[in-house]
């Protein structure tokens, strides 16, 4: 077995996939994409032309898009931590959840993000107001869901959680998690204290600087 990772240990989705693989033990070599890495971005560029992190090459197959990347795991590398469940009901549950956090929380966390790496950055806080909305909503939602939960989906760490735990881990910094919503902040505390995230928010942490909104001084 052979797994390369295309990515960079910043990147929220990144970090995604290789909670998945730390979370089985799953050996692999991630190469990161980054400018001083030109080689590896023409690579990545090639295998996926949309240019987006990560991308999985397993022997001759290129896997795009970190949900796939998990599920193809989950197909051909079964481990001893079952990201999905067996049953096609429970499956679905832990599907949706994964979409929550990727389309409700991490696309709310990337807009003033994005925002701020523009060259004028004229509409930051504009998108940071529209962020706080987003994810005050999501947040809500997900303390109701949360209540007698240790994991999104129930008592089993799913790939549910590998999307929830950058989510998180990113959008507490853009909108933080407010005291309304112990739920929700004991989750993610649970999440930074999962040894597959622990592991990748070390990975992450000389890489802080690059925050274009500044990295707060926790975590």
């Amino acid at each position: 077995m052979s797994l390369v990772l295309y990515g960079h240990p910043f990147s929220s989705y990144t970090q995604k996939a290789t909670v998945a693989l730390y979370e089985n033990g799953l050996p692999f070599e991630l190469l990161v994409v980054a400018p001083d890495n030109p080689e590896i971005a023409a690579e990545w560029a090639a295998l996926w032309p949309l240019r987006k992190f990560p991308v999985l090459v397993d022997g001759g197959r290129t896997v795009a898009e970190s949900s796939i990347i998990i599920e193809h795991l989950h197909l051909h590398h079964p481990g001893p931590a079952r990201l999905l469940p067996d049953d096609p009901a429970e499956a679905l549950e832990v599907r949706f959840l994964d979409r929550f956090f990727d389309n409700h929380v991490m696309t709310a966390m990337q807009g003033p993000v994005l925002e701020a790496i523009r060259p004028d950055g004229d509409r930051k806080e504009e998108a940071l107001a529209r962020a706080a909305d987003l994810l005050e909503t999501a947040y809500g939602w997900l303390e109701r869901h949360l209540a007698g939960r240790t994991w999104a989906a129930g008592d089993a760490f799913s790939m549910a959680d590998c999307a929830a735990a950058p989510a998180l881990f990113y959008a507490d910094w853009v909108h933080a998690i407010g005291p309304a919503f112990p739920a929700l902040c004991a989750y993610r505390a649970r999440l930074l204290a999962r040894p597959s995230f622990a592991r990748a928010v070390e990975e992450a942490r000389p890489y802080r600087p690059l925050f274009p909104l500044g990295a707060p001084d926790r975590d």
